[in-house]
């Protein structure tokens, strides 16, 4: 499970979210994003955070009611540690270049865009909560091998290794398609099991029945 206590949110330094706390982007959200900020809506950092806030909201809610009664993994210091984590990767980090149009042009992505970008695609896989993304290797380097760790939680029910290896597929495309880095490797390591709701859908999904923690490479979630 994610460690909450190596990833404090009142330790995290406000440069990571352009002078703005994890707590006061929740706040904001709360209070209907009224009335604007500018320094938050104009915040590429802030807004890959917000984004990031909301689909954990909406993933985890009932998720957490559920905790209370069943003693599951996904309590509110395991959510805490995701927030931690979304703040500390909507930093900018390095620079990633693209591949220039002309000699003249030096186009680039941030680290933290890149990282938005794969927290926000496997998000939008079923069944699938991204605790934490890294970029292992040289991104300032064109060309560079890059090997993507993405480490998720999977909703108590579904089969871990399809959705493992839907969220590599998914992350693996949107690199692809979005930057020029040289993915060596799109390694998931699954951290924790979320326990499933009355509203959540059936899962139809033959397979795992397992609660364990386990991963779709050889790389166990330790």
């Amino acid at each position: 499970m994610t460690d909450p206590e190596n990833l404090r949110l009142d330790s995290l330094e406000p440069d990571d979210l352009d002078g703005h706390s994890i707590d006061e982007l929740a706040d904001y959200l709360d209070a209907g994003m009224q009335p604007a900020d500018p320094s938050i809506d104009d915040s590429p950092a802030c807004q890959n955070a917000l984004a990031a806030i909301v689909r954990l909201r909406q993933s985890s809610l009932g998720s957490l009611e559920a905790a209370a009664e069943q003693e599951a993994p996904a309590d509110e210091s395991w959510v805490s540690g995701v927030l931690a984590n979304i703040s500390l990767e909507a930093r900018a980090g390095r620079d990633v270049p693209l591949r220039p149009a002309a000699p003249t042009e030096r186009p680039v992505m941030t680290e933290g865009a890149i990282r938005s970008l794969v927290r926000s695609a496997g998000d939008g896989v079923s069944d699938a909560l991204i605790a934490r993304c890294t970029l292992e290797g040289d991104v300032t380097q064109l060309g560079a091998p890059v090997r993507v760790v993405v480490e998720i939680a999977v909703r108590a029910g579904s089969t871990i290794r399809t959705v493992a290896s839907e969220v590599r597929e998914t992350v693996a495309a949107v690199l692809a398609d979005q930057t020029d880095l040289v993915v060596d490797s799109v390694d998931v390591v699954v951290r924790d099991l979320v326990p499933r709701t009355d509203d959540d859908p059936a899962d139809d999904r033959p397979g795992d029945e397992g609660t364990g923690h386990g991963s779709d490479d050889e790389e166990a979630g330790a």
